[in-house]
């Protein structure tokens, strides 16, 4: 079922229900009133009756007299019926409007009225009270019984009323619901077709959100969100695409080339292996690049990785004699902080290949990049929390250059004449953040530039697990 429909449908059922409460109530409340309006007739004609039987005594000309008086009133009570107890609870006096049954009350009834001083009941469809009557003279129980004519009709066609107002309500609401949920829907239907013509070639196309702020306002607004991110991502796919095809292709290029050249003639000896260690060296320009788009690759499948307990300090170490050892004009200064008393605060849960290649990333840039081509590395231990900080000395990171660094093949223009690819960064924030943790950098010209690495221990990593 079509949601308009289901509104509709509920909006039509809430005001039904209101209705029918509404029209219960009315006729429950007003059968009341009746039954009351009568009763103050009733106990009327008994205390009429009683006074008179009471004044004239107990005798047949007085029993003639009232019998008169009530045959000439019997317009005002249909079906009427009257029946007068003494004391001892005898009939003494009866009157029954034509084709009516007498009633016969019940002693009980009789003798709640001695106590309470009427009691209504009803008998045969009509409404009946015995009224108990006293004075110097007599204590006599009155019951007077008759047909509320004038009142049923009233409730009768209130009822009727009720009902033809309750299917017209019905129906207005069924009316109403419908164009009320049109209405509504309407810019769910807006939202529906615009994300239906949204393609991966019109990403800047934003779903129209209108002006009021609810919560509609803010689904659209969230897709509109999701697009932007969507299309960041495509823009960041496309220029990864291409930044890897055109670093591919360059070291092939000068490997084709300077083959083809090579094969004009006839070479030398130490031509060739000129020509031999050139090649060699772009074929190793080719496999870093492979291996540090495939570790990239690797990244974005956590599922396959292995996870174990990882020691950072011994990390590190290796990192520090990894580093100085590539190049022998790099020096890496590794210092340790205060130590925590629980050795497990030194352990992280994670791969260590993947930590082992992010800080080794991290060291190599900051020697690269140093004017002395020296980084300090202090490991530090804070609130359940394994800290690395990377710190050199070169050319300060601008507040602009620090949102992109972390986007494959970014490179600064005072990282230009620097060989890379610029994929270490981005690589080590990937492995960062797949261990929960957080990467920050801050750069100055006075304190130079600090890549802080922040990792949960074992402990503060099952919590957000």
């Amino acid at each position: 079922m079509k949601i308009k429909f289901k509104i509709t449908a509920l909006f039509a059922l809430l005001v039904t229900i209101i209705l029918l409460v509404l029209s219960i109530s009315v006729h429950y409340f007003t059968s009341l009133q009746r039954t009351e309006a009568f009763k103050k007739r009733l106990r009327g004609r008994a205390n009429n009756d009683g006074q008179l039987f009471s004044y004239l005594g107990d005798n047949d000309s007085s029993r003639a007299f009232l019998y008169h008086i009530d045959s000439a009133s019997a317009f005002t009570l249909n079906q009427k019926s009257v029946v007068i107890f003494d004391y001892l609870d005898r009939p003494v006096y009866r009157y029954n409007a034509s084709d009516i049954d007498s009633i016969l009350p019940d002693k009980e009834i009789l003798k709640q009225a001695r106590v309470k001083h009427d009691v209504y009941f009803t008998v045969n469809k009509r409404d009946a009270l015995a009224f108990h009557y006293t004075d110097n003279r007599s204590r006599i129980v009155v019951v007077v019984a008759a047909y509320d004519v004038d009142g049923w009709q009233r409730l009768k066609d209130l009822r009727d009323i009720l009902l033809t107002c309750l299917f017209i309500g019905i129906a207005v609401a069924l009316m109403v619901g419908y164009a009320f949920s049109v209405q509504l829907v309407k810019p769910i239907k807006q939202i529906i077709y615009d994300v239906k013509h949204i393609t991966s070639q019109n990403l800047t196309h934003h779903i129209q959100a209108g002006s009021t702020q609810d919560e509609l306002n803010q689904l659209a607004n969230t897709f509109n969100e999701l697009l932007d991110r969507l299309q960041e991502y495509f823009l960041v796919q496309r220029r990864f695409i291409s930044n890897a095809s055109h670093e591919l292709s360059t070291p092939l290029t000068s490997i084709l080339s300077q083959l083809e050249v090579t094969l004009q003639k006839k070479r030398s000896d130490e031509e060739y292996k000129q020509v031999i260690t050139s090649v060699h060296e772009d074929v190793q320009q080719m496999q870093q690049l492979t291996k540090s788009l495939l570790e990239i690759a690797k990244t974005g499948t956590e599922g396959g990785i292995e996870l174990s307990e990882v020691r950072i300090d011994e990390v590190l170490l290796k990192v520090t004699a990894d580093v100085q050892k590539n190049s022998e004009a790099y020096k890496v200064q590794l210092e340790f902080g205060d130590f925590p008393d629980d050795e497990k605060a030194f352990l992280v849960f994670g791969n260590v290949d993947l930590l082992y290649s992010s800080l080794r990333n991290i060291a190599d840039n900051g020697c690269k990049f140093s004017y002395n081509y020296q980084v300090m590395i202090n490991l530090l231990f804070e609130n359940d929390n394994v800290i690395v900080e990377f710190r050199n000395f070169g050319d300060p990171i601008t507040e602009a250059e620090s949102e992109h660094i972390f986007q494959p093949f970014y490179r600064s223009a005072t990282a230009s004449p620097i060989r890379g690819f610029g994929l270490g960064l981005p690589l080590a924030q990937r492995i960062i953040n797949m261990h929960k943790g957080a990467i920050k950098v801050h750069s100055s010209k006075e304190t130079g530039t600090t890549f802080t690495i922040t990792l949960p221990s074992i402990k503060a990593f099952a919590a957000k697990a």
